[in-house]
């Protein structure tokens, strides 16, 4: 397989797993409840963002867990909240 399709494979490993997660979750990074908080999405996606980042540091991953997709996945999902600003 070529680098372009690992690339390319890659980026579809990435797009199923939001896709199932919004499935899962719901668009509740994107559409917050702020039934606690009162912050603004993106600000709520960075603090997602550090929350896995400081895991990721102190080497406190979950089982199953595939942390660099995660991070990934936070960070797409801060570009589209921050697709209007």
């Amino acid at each position: 397989m070529s680098d372009a399709a690992y690339i390319a494979a890659e980026c579809d490993n990435l797009k199923a797993m939001l896709l199932r997660k919004y499935e899962s979750y719901g668009n509740s990074a994107l559409r917050p409840l702020n039934i606690f908080s009162n912050g603004e999405k993106a600000e709520s996606i960075r603090v997602r963002i550090d929350d896995k980042l400081s895991r990721i540091a102190n080497r406190q991953s979950f089982e199953g867990d595939d942390d660099v997709l995660d991070l990934l996945g936070y960070l797409i999902l801060l570009r589209v909240a921050t697709r209007d600003e």
